[in-house]
Formats: C-alpha cells, structure tokens, sequence
C-alpha cells in the first residue's frame, strides 16, 4: 500500500533509503536545510576552484556497485571511477614518505624494504583482514542491529577471540616498525576511535585500504551525491531544499507530520537522516529514547578543522592523498579521546584534487583541502583557526622543502561550530558514533524509535556506523525496517 513517506536531510544514508523506499511503491519527500542536497557531502564551488567539502575517500567500491546494482544499474551508468596510484602518501618528515601502492604485492615489497620479513606477515594479515571483510561487509552490516543473535553466526563464532582483541594490539604482535604500525593503525583512528580500542575484527579496514584499493570519481565525491539524486528522482522521489524542520508532531505516540519552515505537512511514516541527537531535539521530551546523560556518555568519533585552499601554482611532488604523520601519532590521539584539547602539534591530512581532475582548480593551479581531526564539542574561535593553519603550512612547507603560503590566492575554514551549524552535527562530529565494542551493532541507537510509532532513524550514528558504504547501508537497514512494518499492518 502506497505510503507518504517524510524524510529528513538528505546525506547519503537519506538518499539511499529514498530510493528504496521509492522503488517499493511509496511517495516519498525528502526535506533539507541547506540549499543542496548531500548532507555534508556538499561542494564548494568559487573562484574556477572546486571543493567537495565532506568525504573525499571512496573506499569499498563493492559496496557502492552493490547499491546501484540493487535497482538495475551499475555506478558507470553515473560516473567515472579512477583508482588512484599511489593510493596516498604518509609523510614521517622530511623527504621522508612512503607511498602505498594500488596493488597488494607492491604494497608487500614496500614493507619488506623497510621491515625485513614483514612482507610476508602483511600478505597473511591482509587474508584475515578479507576474510572479516567478507563476513562484516558482505553479511553482518546489512543486519538491523535489532539484537544481539544477529552477530552470532558460524563464521563470527570462530572469530569471537576478534571482538576482545584491539587494532593495536595486534598489529603490534606482527609487526615492529613504527611506521608501518602507523599506516595499519591511521583508518580506524581517522574514523572513529583509538586503535586500542577498537575491535581486532575491524582489520577489514585495512582490507578495504590494501585489497581494494582507494579510488577516486572523475570530478570528486559530488559526482556520487548526484548520481544518488538523479536515480532516486527516476524513481519519483521530490527533493525540497532550503527546508529547515523545527518540529515532529506526535499524535497518539504516533509520528503524524513535520513542520517545514512553519507548515505542517502531513506524512504516514517520518525517517531522520538528520544527526540522531538533533533529530530526538524536534521532538517532545516524553517522546525520546536516548537522554542528554546517554549522548554524553557516547564515544564519537573526531570533529574536524579543515582548510579548502586555492593555490596560483601546482604544488611540487605531490599525491592525491598525503597523510602528515611527522609528529606523535599517540599523543594526537590521546588529545582527541582521552583528554579532549587542541594538539600542540597535530597530525593532518592533505587532499589535492586537482592532481587527478584538472577541472578541480584553474589551469595551473591547485585546489587542496587540510584536515586535522579534532576532538568533538572543543572550543572553536577564529584565532584557533588562524594558529592551527599557520602550524599545519609551516610543517606542510618544511617536510616538502617548498614555500607555498605566499601562492594561496583562496582560503576558506571549517571546524566544529560550522558542523553543529551547518549539519545540526551533535558537539560538531565529522563522522559519527566511534566503532568501539560496546558501539558495536545492536549496542547502538536503534533504526526505529523506542517510544514513537512510525519515527525511524538512519545514517552514521545509527546501524551500522560511520564512512560513506555504512550510510547508504545504512538506508537499505532502515527501508527494509520500514516496508516489513508495512506489510505486517
């Protein structure tokens, strides 16, 4: 039976459960306040450069192909992949960098250069690591996370002794150089929690690092934020931007409507894609699940500072992706998760689009974005800003023997009050709810409201967590949810 579904935000969790939704028959809306779609998947357009503002990584590709695959397309049908070669740099100091291959065995000779031996332990490491991809990729994360059963099955029962081990614990067993301990350790951290507390399971990271491969769509991430858009419009679902929510009604502890720049619009079944803790906020107090004390009590993965950045020049010798790892990786870390402040010298990343797609910055010239995670609900002002951009240039220009500050012709900034802003982002999250084991599945805040009647969530701080492939999992999870409803009334 034909449903008028509301959905609100419109990130990639959003847009993948529209379409799905859609395509099972119902008239679906999707609600935004900004002024296009994409969540924090936004572009930044100015001045001949191009930006995408949010994710820049496009790791696990299967999980996309299996997205489109789902309603009869292939991703080429929208956009061009390419895969980037090397995938990333990661920067030790000066003149000092090691480059990972697109390709498992180059990556193997790269280790057993630098630590002899460790090239056979990674090839053995990176089986495991597709093996628990396969099992959490292919299966476990296209699980509701309604309870605790669904994480035992034949396979996760010979792995058990993976969800008590860390990262960094074993890592550290087969492997002795620090910076090559780094480079296995930086995914789960730059995503959502310190190695050491992070589940050994969650290896399939690496897998999805080293076995797949980064890639990277011909004019940036927005090309997949268009395709999602242009196939869920195919499928007849209506995009309203500049649409701010400021209230679900709840009639007979039951969602009945929005209210969208002061209108009420009536809907049969309202889904968030809206961060999870904003979304509780537009409702009464009587009807949330989670408390302040809960939200609090959370592990979240970073907040971040970023820098987009024009330059009048192509920058010397570098990559599409560069990680600056010449500072301490640990203390870093410990200055986001255990004693949350500003870094005295902060790990950061660099993206340089316009490396690979010449339409990024004019002809040339550079477009590059800086990243420094940060810890959520940190102190944020101009001046912090202003110090943190002078100390990540300086370093940027030290460890790659070039003067570049004098050739920034455009400079825009990015931290923790735009996130809460911009994205209603709970203490300015970039990226979610971390993967720690007791965020894990079934242990986080649930697709379908406790205590009201046709009110569902998606996207990262919901099943099954944070990254781009998790969210638009994350929309199947919660469409099925939804049309199993359906069809049991």
């Amino acid at each position: 039976m034909k449903k008028r579904i509301t959905i609100i935000g419109s990130g990639f969790s959003a847009l993948a459960a529209a379409s799905y939704l859609a395509k099972s028959g119902h008239d679906v809306h999707v609600y935004e306040k900004n002024d296009s779609v994409g969540g924090r998947a936004r572009q930044l357009k100015i001045d001949g450069f191009t930006f995408d503002m949010g994710p820049s990584w496009y790791w696990m590709p299967d999980v996309f192909d299996r997205f489109f695959a789902d309603f009869g397309k292939k991703t080429t049908d929208y956009y061009e992949l390419i895969k980037l070669s090397p995938a990333y740099r990661v920067y030790f100091g000066v003149d000092e960098f090691i480059a990972i291959a697109d390709n498992l065995p180059e990556i193997e000779a790269t280790f057993e250069k630098i630590e002899k031996g460790s090239g056979a332990v990674l090839h053995a490491f990176m089986m495991e690591a597709q093996s628990n991809y396969n099992i959490a990729i292919k299966d476990l994360v296209y699980r509701p996370g309604v309870s605790p059963l669904e994480l035992v099955t034949v396979e996760t029962a010979k792995k058990v002794g993976e969800f008590f081990s860390n990262i960094s614990r074993d890592v550290r067993k087969k492997f002795k150089n620090e910076q090559l301990i780094q480079i296995l350790e930086f995914p789960v951290l730059f995503l959502g929690a310190k190695p050491s507390d992070t589940p050994s399971f969650y290896s399939f990271m690496n897998y999805a690092d080293f076995g797949l491969g980064t890639w990277h769509p011909k004019t940036g991430m927005f090309d997949v934020v268009k395709a999602m858009k242009s196939l869920a419009e195919e499928l007849g679902v209506v995009f309203h931007v500049n649409s701010n929510i400021e209230k679900i009604i709840v009639e007979n502890k039951t969602a009945k409507a929005i209210v969208v720049n002061g209108e009420r619009i009536e809907s049969d079944l309202v889904l968030s894609g809206a961060d999870y803790h904003h979304t509780e906020t537009l409702l009464d107090q009587e009807y949330r699940a989670y408390s302040e004390k809960y939200w609090n009590s959370r592990v979240f993965a970073p907040s971040s500072l970023l820098f987009y950045v024009g330059f009048d020049r192509k920058i010397d010798n570098m990559s599409h992706h560069a990680l600056f790892f010449d500072t301490d990786f640990y203390q870093h870390a410990k200055d986001i998760y255990d004693e949350p402040r500003w870094p005295d010298e902060p790990l950061f990343y660099a993206n340089f689009p316009s490396v690979t797609d010449l339409s990024a910055a004019p002809e040339g010239m550079e477009s590059a974005f800086f990243l420094v995670p940060l810890a959520p609900g940190i102190n944020d002002t101009e001046a912090l800003r202003e110090e943190y951009f002078e100390k990540i240039m300086n370093r940027f220009e030290a460890v790659t023997k070039q003067n570049v500050k004098k050739n920034i012709i455009f400079k825009k900034s990015f931290c923790k009050n735009d996130f809460v802003s911009e994205y209603n982002s709970y203490k300015g999250n970039a990226y979610g709810m971390a993967n720690t084991l007791l965020q894990t599945a079934f242990l986080r805040p649930k697709l379908k409201s406790k205590k009201v009647r046709n009110l569902y969530f998606t996207g990262q701080l919901t099943v099954p967590g944070p990254g781009v492939p998790p969210a638009l999992i994350s929309g199947k999870l919660v469409s099925d949810l939804i049309n199993k409803q359906f069809l049991q009334e």
